[in-house]
């Protein structure tokens, strides 16, 4: 039996020191005949250096929702929240760079990961965007309200993750998502410039050199234009 475990974490900020305040899980276990998306589950935690309010205002988690005995979440909260209820095969999260900034590799290896954001550009380049939530309506996914909502909470955020990987299992294999997020992202149109929204075959070769030579620019971008020279030259 394969499981998938999907984890999504709310936080007092971007990047650390912001401090995760609450981790959601949905685990997505192969049946043999067919992948099942078990219940979500979440855990509150208490920030030590509180909650800006502008990061209430995404996820409205507030201090007094996080006050008196709610623990700190440290490396143990973080372990359990991995490893419990039956151990995991891979771990999931949408945009899992992100989760991996927050929990330590020290906890979660030996576990590859999947990014189910970086799947989805690959196997969905053409829908309208590829946020979670975005791709819960463009898949016209048929979810439990109650546990999907609302949005920008770990647990809900976790289910919606859970049903857009089973959407990928449809269309790509675990050691394909896996394969995947261990490269840059598969961008499928250019993002900025005069060529903004145009597909990377379309730019001629000297703008695509351009982009490889800036320094500044975002890495994933320069990985995509050296994909394409690639394509052209039939390396």
């Amino acid at each position: 039996m394969v499981r998938l475990r999907v984890i999504d974490i709310e936080t007092t900020g971007v990047a650390p020191p912001a401090e995760i305040i609450e981790i959601g899980r949905v685990d997505v276990v192969d049946e043999g005949a067919a992948w099942r998306v078990g219940q979500p589950m979440a855990r509150l935690y208490r920030p030590l250096r509180g909650i800006p309010p502008e990061t209430m205002a995404v996820h409205h988690i507030t201090e007094e929702m996080v006050g008196g005995e709610t623990p700190v979440c440290n490396d143990d909260k973080l372990r359990l929240a991995v490893w419990a209820g039956g151990d995991p095969d891979v771990l999931v999260a949408h945009n899992c760079d992100f989760e991996r900034m927050f929990i330590p590799e020290s906890i979660t290896a030996p576990l590859p990961w999947i990014c189910t954001y970086k799947a989805a550009l690959r196997a969905w380049p053409e829908a309208p965007r590829h946020s979670n939530q975005v791709l819960r309506y463009w898949r016209a996914l048929t979810l439990d309200a109650a546990l999907a909502m609302p949005p920008h909470r770990a647990a809900p955020d976790a289910y919606v993750t859970a049903y857009i990987l089973g959407e990928l299992l449809t269309v790509a294999t675990v050691e394909d998502m896996i394969a995947w997020t261990l490269e840059p992202k598969l961008l499928p149109a250019i993002p900025f410039g005069k060529h903004r929204g145009s597909a990377w075959r379309e730019p001629p070769t000297d703008y695509l050199e351009w982009v490889t030579r800036q320094n500044d620019m975002d890495p994933d971008v320069v990985w995509n234009a050296r994909r394409e020279l690639k394509r052209r030259s039939g390396a």
